[in-house]
């Protein structure tokens, strides 16, 4: 996986200070998206170990992930996005991960990525469907809470025989 860049100090990718990273290869070149430079799986710089533990490490002192793009659930992109979602769980087990992607909720759910993000914001960017909603570029985009419906399931009754 490639990456364009990352920010350590970031308060428009989700909630709070967050570290944000851009990754590059994106399918669903969307007209009018900001971050074209990112559709290319093969611009930018290899995402190292070196990369991944220091962005893991400025997360120490922020409250938590955003993953962004070109787009995290890009095929080329998941064993990388899956070893840093599994990374940064198991050192901050109670912050959050946010991450965007073209595809539909529906069509990634199986993915064992999506166990540990607790925000998705899905859905292709819509450029005559612009929104004032935070942290979505366009009104069909959806701010989906996993870790909340991970609750509600976990505390929802079993049905009775």
């Amino acid at each position: 996986m490639n990456y364009d860049r990352y920010y350590t100090c970031d308060l428009v990718n989700g909630e709070g200070i967050r570290v944000t990273l851009f990754v590059t290869g994106c399918l669903h070149a969307c007209k009018g998206c900001y971050n074209r430079s990112t559709w290319d799986r093969k611009a930018g710089k290899p995402f190292t170990d070196e990369v991944r533990d220091a962005l893991l490490a400025a997360c120490a002192t922020h409250d938590g992930l955003s993953l962004s793009g070109g787009d995290p659930l890009f095929p080329a992109n998941r064993p990388a996005i899956l070893d840093l979602c599994r990374e940064f769980k198991r050192r901050y087990p109670d912050k959050d991960i946010w991450l965007w992607t073209g595809y539909l909720f529906e069509e990634v759910a199986d993915l064992e990525i999506l166990r540990f993000v607790d925000v998705v914001i899905d859905g292709r960017f819509e450029q005559d469907k612009l929104t004032s909603e935070p942290w979505r570029g366009s009104a069909n985009q959806r701010l989906i809470r996993l870790a909340l419906a991970r609750q509600t399931e976990a505390a929802a009754p079993e049905p009775l025989s």
